[in-house]
């Protein structure tokens, strides 16, 4: 029998959170983080103008482990390199820090899920094993619909 996910929701204004890389992904992740009130630190080589405005402190540079340290309360590590996400999630983990590893869902402490807002209500939808993404996005896309969410 799978345990399923049990979905937590924690207060993030002002919460320190570290993102590791700065594509797609990581814009994702941090206009999220940053729509509740989240501190969002951004570190990768290259940086997507568009984080700017949603980030604390944008460092380009590569991270490395001494990155990870207690003060954040989320790790999100979603560079290009493989390796770099595999060392920071570990990272995290030992310091037990919850972390989403983007590219190796097994590396992970937490799933970042697809977020819903709208009439006063939020929401966080996963499939319920975590893997099918797009059952995810399409029922997301159906509650944003129903309520009435602006992107």
């Amino acid at each position: 029998m799978e345990s399923g996910f049990f979905p937590i929701f924690i207060p993030m204004q002002d919460a320190k959170v570290l993102v590791i890389g700065g594509g797609k992904i990581a814009l994702r992740r941090v206009r999220t983080l940053a729509s509740f009130g989240a501190s969002v630190t951004v570190i990768a080589p290259e940086i997507l103008p568009e984080i700017q405005p949603f980030s604390a402190e944008c460092l380009c540079r590569r991270a490395d482990e001494t990155d990870v340290t207690p003060d954040y309360r989320l790790v999100i590590a979603a560079a290009s390199d493989r390796e770099t996400n595999r060392k920071l999630g570990c990272r995290a983990r030992a310091l037990g820090i919850p972390v989403s590893v983007a590219d190796a869902k097994d590396e992970s402490t937490f799933y970042f899920p697809a977020i819903i807002k709208g009439q006063g209500v939020v929401a966080g939808l996963i499939s319920e094993n975590g893997k099918d993404h797009r059952l995810a996005a399409e029922k997301a896309a159906i509650l944003r619909q129903a309520l009435g969410e602006q992107d």
